[in-house]
C-alpha cells in the first residue's frame, strides 16, 4: 500500500449548519454524491473535533450547533429520527430542551439537534412530570429556567428524560469543539 503524503489539515472551510447541510466557504454542498461522501467519512478526533477525512486529508467541521442535526419522520410505531448523514437513530439516552426552545438528544453516536423543521412534530411527545403532555407556559418555564425541567420526550418507541440545558454549555458538557482550529504552530491548509 502507498504511503499517504503528509498533508496540512484544513480548518475554517466546512460547516454543518442547524438543519444538517453542509456548506463549504459558506456555499452549499448540494450534490448528493459529495454528501453523501462526506458522511460516511465523518469522525471524531481524541480532542472532540469532528472531521471529514478526504484521503490523507482531515477537512475539520465548524457547527452552528451540535455535531448531529436530527431529523424526525413520523411513523406507525412513533417517531423516528435520522441523522443528517441518514443513519437511523435506535437508542436514545435523554434529552434537553436550551434557552431558546432548541430540543437536543443524546444518542449512540453523540448529541444531536433536532431540526427546527421537525420540532413541531416531537412537541406533542413532551410530557410534564405527572404525565400530562406540556403546554405553551411549561415551555415557557423550562426555557426561563433552564435546569429546573422535569419531564420526558415520548418518541412512541422510546421514553427519555428531558432536562433543561443553556445553550453555551453543550460543547463542554459533551466534549466536541465547536469551532476547531489549527494548534500553535500546526500548519493548515
Amino acid at each position: 500500500m502507498v504511503k499517504w503524503p503528509s498533508v496540512p489539515s484544513v480548518y475554517g472551510w466546512l460547516a454543518l449548519d442547524r438543519r444538517g447541510k453542509w456548506t463549504i466557504k459558506g456555499e452549499a454542498v448540494g450534490n448528493p454524491a459529495v454528501i453523501a461522501f462526506i458522511g460516511r467519512n465523518y469522525a471524531r478526533d481524541d480532542h472532540g473535533r469532528w472531521f471529514f477525512q478526504n484521503g490523507p486529508q482531515r477537512v475539520f467541521v465548524r457547527f452552528a450547533y451540535t455535531p448531529y442535526i436530527l431529523h424526525a419522520e413520523p411513523g406507525a410505531d412513533g417517531t423516528s429520527l435520522v441523522d443528517h448523514t441518514g443513519e437511523a437513530v435506535s437508542d436514545c439516552g435523554e434529552a434537553f430542551l436550551d434557552e431558546d426552545g432548541c430540543l437536543l438528544i443524546v444518542f449512540e453516536r453523540g448529541i444531536g439537534l433536532v431540526s427546527d423543521r421537525d420540532l413541531a412534530s416531537l412537541l406533542p411527545g413532551l410530557l410534564r412530570a405527572d404525565g400530562a403532555a406540556a403546554g405553551d407556559d411549561d415551555l415557557d418555564r423550562w426555557m426561563a429556567h433552564g435546569v429546573d425541567v422535569r419531564a420526558t420526550l415520548d418518541l412512541g418507541w422510546t421514553r427519555v428524560a428531558l432536562h433543561g440545558i443553556r445553550s453555551r454549555d453543550v460543547p463542554a458538557r459533551f466534549g466536541f469543539d465547536a469551532d476547531p482550529r489549527p494548534a500553535p504552530g500546526e500548519p493548515e491548509c
